[in-house]
């Protein structure tokens, strides 16, 4: 159990579109994650939403869209972040890739109950 600790919050938002290695990229980084052992990650996929190139993506009946906005969430101790978003990064670089954004921020963990925490 590990309960009030400084951690990290890496948050990258990508479309649902976007492929990496023939594979969605929001799947290749969740799998990227949960290799490297991290205490977990969270996907979620936005109703509306536009990037740098501006275009609105939005589940609209009217404008119906295939690339809807993800958000991935990872919450973990600032040394695991700080490997982990390293080799996001150098999937992110790819030249395929249109878009993309990465933050971080420090967070207070409060508590944390999952297998293998310490």
């Amino acid at each position: 159990m590990m309960e009030n600790k400084q951690g990290k919050l890496l948050k990258i938002y990508l479309g649902e579109s976007d492929k990496y290695k023939g594979k969605s990229l929001y799947k290749y980084i969740l799998e990227l994650v949960k290799k490297e052992g991290m205490a977990g990650a969270t996907i979620f996929r936005g109703m509306e939403g536009f990037g740098r190139t501006s275009v609105i993506h939005s589940t609209s009946i009217l404008r119906f869209s295939t690339d809807l906005p993800i958000l991935i969430e990872i919450v973990d101790l600032q040394e695991k972040i700080d490997h982990v978003k390293e080799l996001i990064l150098e999937v992110m670089h790819d030249e395929k890739l249109t878009g993309g954004l990465i933050t971080e921020e420090k967070v207070n963990i409060l508590f944390y109950n999952g297998i293998g925490s310490s």
